[in-house]
């Protein structure tokens, strides 16, 4: 056992017992174990890396259009409070003409190596467009996530229901006004609810 593990067990049963809770029952004598195992689960993506995911490519006869997958569900930890948000991804991006081009898979992997560090909603949406620009050869990037936070539903303002709406864009989804709105007219208008499109 690493003296990482032993001080958070031994900082958990500390915790438990100042809550006058017995650290030794059956309950929860096992929980600092299950915990941290649960907390490794989801911070995996430290030891992933987007730019590994994004190295084989294919040579594809295809039109002018955008790539696109949406609908990418995912869970995350936020780095605040330490309480999951869950909800949506919709990821695109315009090849340059000629480029190669990633595996379908490939956008829900990067967003997961990302999604499993601890989080802002803000950050998570920036890094799935800057992994893609900055490793596919693209004329722009769109990432657009919809989630909803534990840290808003269940603590403080207790506003269950409610979605985070963040959005990131590079080249020419950033720059032009006109390519953003022919993206959105190509996969459906942005809509409401943690569980929908664009």
């Amino acid at each position: 056992m690493s003296t990482a593990h032993e001080m958070f067990v031994s900082g958990l049963r500390t915790w438990f017992a100042g809550r006058g809770l017995d650290p030794d029952s059956e309950a929860l004598t096992g929980t600092p174990d299950r915990m941290l195992r649960a907390l490794e689960e989801f911070t995996g993506g430290y030891a992933q890396d987007a730019g590994a995911l994004l190295e084989r490519t294919f040579d594809v006869d295809r039109g002018p259009g955008p790539i696109a997958v949406t609908g990418v569900e995912f869970t995350s930890v936020c780095e605040h409070h330490l309480l999951p948000f869950t909800g949506t991804a919709d990821i695109a991006y315009l090849p340059a003409p000629g480029a190669r081009v990633a595996g379908l898979s490939k956008l829900p992997r990067v967003l997961d190596v990302y999604a499993r560090r601890l989080q802002t909603q803000e950050q998570l949406t920036r890094q799935v467009t800057d992994a893609l620009t900055k490793h596919l050869d693209v004329l722009g990037s769109a990432c657009v996530i919809r989630s909803e936070h534990g840290c808003l539903a269940h603590r403080g303002a207790r506003k269950p229901g409610a979605v985070m709406v963040t959005a990131s864009y590079t080249g020419v989804y950033l720059e032009d006004p006109q390519a953003r709105a022919d993206l959105f007219d190509l996969i459906g208008t942005p809509s409401r609810g943690a569980r929908r499109g664009w």
